[in-house]
């Protein structure tokens, strides 16, 4: 890493690199996080914001220590994986763009949050807080199926293969895009699958259903029938696709609330629950200490006027301004 210019400092020990640092990222196995969490938040001062980078929140936060230190995590997923691993595959773009999820909890500190926030959105990246079970089963939908299915095409690709004891002809592009991730480290995928068994599992079944679904259309001959059905598959991934391209002029939402661990956490888990995405946040605490303003930064007029009302259902006044 030093070599190839990725790291200004390398440390020997977590405690030395955590030295002074105001955020730390935790990254490795879903399985060696855990441990790595702990080793950063007993190392670090109490004014650090320790968070990852695993595929997986629910366990990992389950496993936090029940003290003050709970305080200072806020776990975090950016949405920018690639086939390639390594240093010597890195890119100094890798984030541009990305969706990144925060996953705070009722305990995390709201300045922390704020710095994180702020830490990612500094690397291109888009922030989203969302929930650690809503996290993992959205990933199992979105990330984690994606690669049973494609194994399971090779899987299938290779069995028709030796039955018919030849090589299978030329394949296409939808093939080779559809298996890109297919064998993608096992000892990684291992861990993701470990500790999102449930979700994946209940995820394999609903597409198994829809697949028995899709045969009997495919099985009735009714043509009218497999346009309607492949018209329906081409709207929702327009619509999913088209979804985080909505924007519009910014707009900010200035709201008082308590000083206290875990408000501003519930102010952006329900924005992020509801779909709304907070472009940017900024935190003025009260000399008192006691109260505080944030303002809030969402685009689009409608975007505001949905994310005011989620804010005042939560009990705190709100102005909206341009």
């Amino acid at each position: 890493g030093l070599a190839l210019g990725a790291l200004d400092r390398a440390a020997g020990t977590v405690d030395e690199a955590v030295k002074d640092a105001q955020v730390v990222f935790c990254a490795g196995p879903v399985s060696a996080l855990p441990g790595l969490v702990a080793d950063a938040l007993q190392s670090s001062g109490d004014e650090t914001v320790v968070t990852d980078v695993g595929s997986t929140k629910r366990e990992l936060i389950a496993g936090l220590p029940e003290d003050e230190r709970r305080e200072r995590f806020i776990g975090g997923h950016p949405i920018a994986g690639a086939e390639s691993a390594g240093v010597e595959n890195a890119r100094d773009d890798l984030f541009e763009g990305a969706r990144w999820y925060l996953t705070p909890t009722e305990r995390s500190s709201g300045m922390l949050y704020d710095r994180l926030q702020r830490a990612v959105a500094d690397l291109g990246a888009r922030p989203q807080a969302i929930d650690a079970e809503t996290h993992d089963r959205l990933m199992a939908t979105v990330s984690h199926l994606p690669h049973v299915i494609a194994n399971v095409l090779v899987q299938q690709a290779a069995a028709a293969a030796t039955e018919e004891s030849e090589r299978l002809p030329e394949v296409g592009p939808s093939f080779r895009d559809t298996t890109r991730v297919a064998g993608a480290n096992p000892a990684i995928w291992g861990d993701i699958f470990a500790t999102n068994s449930e979700a994946v599992a209940r995820e394999i079944d609903a597409a198994a259903e829809r697949l028995r679904d899709a045969a009997d259309v495919i099985r009735s001959g009714d043509a009218d029938g497999v346009a309607a059905w492949h018209g329906a598959a081409r709207e929702d991934r327009r619509r999913l696709l088209e979804a985080d391209l909505i924007g519009g002029e910014l707009f900010e939402l200035r709201l008082s609330v308590e000083n206290r661990p875990g408000t501003v956490a519930e102010i952006a888990l329900a924005l992020g629950r509801a779909g709304v995405n907070i472009e940017d946040m900024a935190l003025y605490p009260a000399p008192d200490m006691r109260t505080g303003a944030v303002s809030l930064w969402v685009a689009g007029e409608a975007e505001a006027g949905r994310a005011a009302e989620i804010v005042r259902e939560l009990g705190h006044s709100v102005s909206i301004s341009t």
